[in-house]
Order: C-alpha cells, then sequence, then structure tokens
C-alpha cells in the first residue's frame, strides 16, 4: 500500500474522473488518487465539498437520507389564496352574524321602546278615567245640596253670611268642571232633558221647555242629572190636526 495511503487519516478514494472538478482540465488516464472525507472506496467522489464526509451516497445514514427538502414541506402557490379566501370568507360570515344581532337588538329595543310609550299613554289615560270618576261621583253627591240652595234662594230665605257660602260653593264646583244646564224657552232635547209634564200650546212651533223644574248637571261631555222641565208643544201637528190626543193622560193642561 502506498505510503499516502498508510498514512491518511481516514479511508482512501481514488478519483477516476476525467475533468478536474478545480480547474476543468482533461486529467490523464491514470489520475492520482485524492483523499477524500466519505467511505465507499472506488466509487467517485462528489467535488471537493465531498471531503466533509457529507457526499451523497448509501453509506449516508437512514435519517438524513429520509429527510425532505425543506422546500417541498412549504405550502404550494395553490394553497395560499384557498386559505385566504377560506378567512375571508369566515370573516364575513362573522360580521354578517354580528350585524343580524345588532338588528335584532335594536329591533327589540324599539319594540320594548314602543310597548314603554304604550304603557305610559294607558296609565296616563286611566289616572285621567279614574280622576274623572272620582269628581263625578263627588259632584253628584252635592247635587242635592245644590237643589236645597236654589230653593232657599227664590223663597229669599238665603242672605247674609249664608248666600256667600253658597256662592263659593258654587264657584267651587264649577272650577271642578260642574256645569249648569237648562233654560226657559229653550228646544226640549231628550239626550239631556226629562219631561215632567206637557201640554199642547198655540205659541210654540216645536217641543219647547217653558219652566226648568230642576237644572241639569253635566261634566264635560258627562250627565249627572237631566233638566226636569215643563215642555209645551204645538197645539197642531205639520198637517193640521191637533196634537192633544198624543200627550198622556194626567199630563194634559198641567
Amino acid at each position: 500500500m502506498p505510503a499516502s495511503e498508510e498514512t491518511g487519516s481516514g479511508p482512501v478514494i481514488h478519483d477516476h474522473r476525467r475533468i478536474d472538478p478545480v480547474t476543468g482540465q482533461v486529467r490523464g488516464k491514470h489520475a492520482a488518487s485524492k483523499p477524500a472525507g466519505t467511505r465507499g472506496a472506488g466509487r467517485p467522489a462528489a467535488g471537493p465539498e465531498a471531503g466533509s464526509g457529507s457526499g451523497p451516497g448509501e453509506d449516508q445514514p437512514e435519517d438524513k437520507r429520509e429527510e425532505r427538502d425543506p422546500a417541498e414541506t412549504k405550502e404550494s402557490p395553490e394553497e395560499v389564496p384557498e386559505m385566504v379566501t377560506g378567512q375571508v370568507i369566515k370573516d364575513g360570515k362573522q360580521a354578517a352574524g354580528v350585524e343580524a344581532q345588532l338588528a335584532e337588538r335594536t329591533a327589540d329595543l324599539q319594540r320594548l321602546q314602543a310597548e314603554y310609550a304604550n304603557y305610559r299613554k294607558r296609565v296616563d289615560r286611566d289616572r285621567a278615567a279614574v280622576r274623572e270618576q272620582a269628581v263625578v261621583a263627588t259632584l253628584a253627591g252635592l247635587i242635592p245640596v245644590l237643589d236645597a240652595i236654589d230653593k232657599a234662594r227664590e223663597h229669599g230665605e238665603l242672605s247674609g253670611g249664608f248666600e256667600k257660602v253658597a256662592d263659593s260653593l258654587q264657584a267651587a264646583l264649577g272650577k271642578l268642571g260642574l256645569v249648569t244646564y237648562g233654560e226657559k224657552g229653550d228646544p226640549f232635547d231628550p239626550n239631556i232633558h226629562e219631561a215632567l209634564t206637557g201640554f199642547p200650546s198655540p205659541e210654540v212651533t216645536e217641543d219647547t221647555c217653558v219652566e226648568i223644574l230642576f237644572p241639569g248637571y253635566k261634566v264635560g261631555d258627562r250627565i249627572l242629572r237631566p233638566a226636569k222641565v215643563a215642555v209645551a208643544k204645538p197645539a197642531t201637528g205639520p198637517d193640521g190636526i191637533s196634537d192633544e190626543a198624543g200627550w198622556p193622560a194626567g199630563e194634559e193642561g198641567n
């Protein structure tokens, strides 16, 4: 064995390549042997870099040979747009879901506000109705007192301090909405008048209140007590026939 081979620190590989990989020159037929850093004598070296012992070959460890190229582990260009598109679609769906929830919550809030407004209106209306009923009940209970005051006034029995008290009472009741109605000569209206007596009269052309026996009282459009009146009817109807027969028995001539 040549001395160079004996003193070498590792296996010797004979390089039989015709072209020198360093100089690019054509070598002779029997090229000189060159030490290399890998095992596998008699096999061509991979080049100057092969001296490190990491050249290709079957002598390399299996774990290194089976390692994939890092470039192969990268995602292919076709997959990137797919992932980006999927992310965009996912984000779009989330945004649409948030918008739908926002619209639903807004509709719920608007519905609650409308219900609350209707509730307030209903409560205010109920309060006004309760107040009106209370006022009506109070005023209706005072009508007999007012009738007594009117009778005392007609007979001249109301004078001095009592008259002032009566006037103050009627003024206070007027502030609560109590209205007195019924005047002599008013056309008879069965909706607001109550005929206690009646007789035919050639002086009238329609049913007329000729005497107010008891005044009527109302609050707003509500009648607390209709005016009790005496009614005069025309003596003859539109056809010229006497209406005396139309009066109930006992009322004619009263």
